[in-house]
């Protein structure tokens, strides 16, 4: 998605699609191929094969959790300096109570409606992403997401 396409909760999730699709539907059809390799001619090859192809797909989903666990840690520091700057002084206090979910999805909120829904979460213990995403009305979007 381009900064051109307002981002919003319908369609803030990012694929791409040569990763997303392409990617891993090349990985998995490899691996079945392997594991239909196995099972026709069973032996030391094949089985090579096999392991091969699941250590790519081994890779494949553990590259992607490494780089979304490192946005979401970069993600958790800017929110925390951003309520810092934003939230009044009573919120500044308690911003070590948000847990990783809530900073994570408090992103999204402008901020000029950081501060209410940042009081609201902690008050009304709303903890997941999905829920908070709800409440922003005026969505700010993130378009560097990995």
């Amino acid at each position: 998605m381009s900064a051109a396409t307002p981002q919003n909760l319908s369609n803030h999730v990012r694929f791409v699609p040569g990763y997303h699709f392409v990617l891993s539907t090349l990985l998995l059809v490899v691996l079945g191929w392997q594991i239909t390799i196995l099972a026709r001619h069973p032996g030391v090859p094949a089985g090579v094969g096999v392991v091969l192809a699941v250590s790519l797909v081994l890779m494949f989903a553990y590259i992607r959790s490494f780089a979304v666990g490192l946005q979401d840690r970069i993600i958790r520091l800017e929110e925390r300096l951003r309520m810092a700057a934003l939230l009044p002084p009573d919120l500044q206090g308690r911003i070590s109570e948000y847990t990783p979910d809530q900073l994570v999805a408090l992103r999204f909120a402008s901020d000029r409606e950081l501060p209410a829904l940042a009081r609201r979460v902690l008050d009304e213990q709303i903890t997941t992403q999905a829920a908070i995403k709800k409440l922003v009305s005026e969505w700010r979007g993130d378009y560097l997401r990995v």
